[in-house]
C-alpha cells in the first residue's frame, strides 16, 4: 500500500514537470504555432529522455511504484522522447524548407554543440538499433551502443544551452540542467552496480 502511495506521488511529480514544462512554452511568444510546436517537441522530448535514462538503476523499485514491467516502463518513456526529438528537426525543416537540419556541422566546434542536437538525433537512432537488435548481438557490442543515449543527452543539454530559446528562462535552465546532472550520477551509479563483487574469504565469519 506504501509503494502504491509513494506511486501515485510519483506519477503525479512527473505529470507536472510535463505540464509546467508545456505551460512555460505557452508563456514565450505565440505568434508561429509552428514554432511552438517545435519548442514542445524539443523540450518534451528532452525531458522523457532524461527520465528513461535516471529510472535504468532501479529496476525492481520502478515495477513496484508504477505497477507494470520496468522495460514497459522505461520503454514507454524512452519511445515518447525518441518520436518527440525526431519531430523537432522534422518540424524545423518544415518550417526552413531546409533539409540540411539533419546534418551535423564540422565548420567549427561551436558549431558542432550549438547543432548537436543533429548529432544527437544520428546517435539516437544508432542506440535504437542496438536494443532492437540486442538479441542478435553479444553483450559486449550492444550496450556501448546503448550507453550512447547519455552522448545523446549530453549533446542535447548543450544544444539546449548554447541556442535554446526556452533555456534563457530560470526554470528551464534549472530544471533541464538539473536533470542532466543526475544523469551523469546514474551513470556512474550503474557502473557501480556492475563493479565485479569481491568473494569473501573461505570461513570468513557472516556478520
Amino acid at each position: 500500500m506504501q509503494a502504491e502511495r509513494r506511486g501515485r506521488y510519483l506519477k503525479v511529480g512527473i505529470a507536472a514537470l510535463y505540464l509546467g514544462v508545456i505551460l512555460w512554452s505557452l508563456t514565450v511568444s505565440f505568434f508561429n504555432p509552428l514554432s511552438w510546436l517545435l519548442r514542445v517537441c524539443g523540450l518534451v522530448g528532452m525531458l522523457s529522455l532524461s527520465l528513461a535514462a535516471l529510472m535504468t538503476p532501479f529496476l525492481a523499485r520502478i515495477r513496484s511504484l508504477f505497477g507494470a514491467p520496468f522495460l514497459r516502463v522505461h520503454h514507454l518513456f524512452a519511445a515518447s522522447g525518441l518520436i518527440l526529438a525526431t519531430l523537432h528537426p522534422v518540424i524545423l525543416a518544415i518550417e526552413t524548407l531546409d533539409a540540411a537540419v539533419f546534418v551535423p556541422s564540422f565548420a567549427t566546434p561551436y558549431l558542432f554543440f550549438a547543432l548537436g542536437g543533429r548529432m544527437a538525433l544520428i546517435l539516437l537512432y544508432i542506440g535504437l538499433a542496438a536494443i532492437l537488435l540486442r538479441r542478435r548481438l553479444p553483450q559486449t557490442v550492444w550496450r556501448p551502443l546503448h550507453a550512447l543515449m547519455y552522448l545523446v543527452l549530453l549533446l542535447g543539454i548543450i544544444h539546449g544551452n548554447l541556442i535554446g530559446t526556452d533555456f534563457s528562462s530560470p526554470f528551464i535552465f534549472l530544471l533541464f540542467n538539473g536533470l542532466f546532472a543526475a544523469t551523469v550520477g546514474v551513470f556512474f551509479l550503474k557502473r557501480w552496480q556492475r563493479r565485479p563483487k569481491k568473494a569473501k574469504p573461505a570461513g570468513a565469519k557472516k556478520g
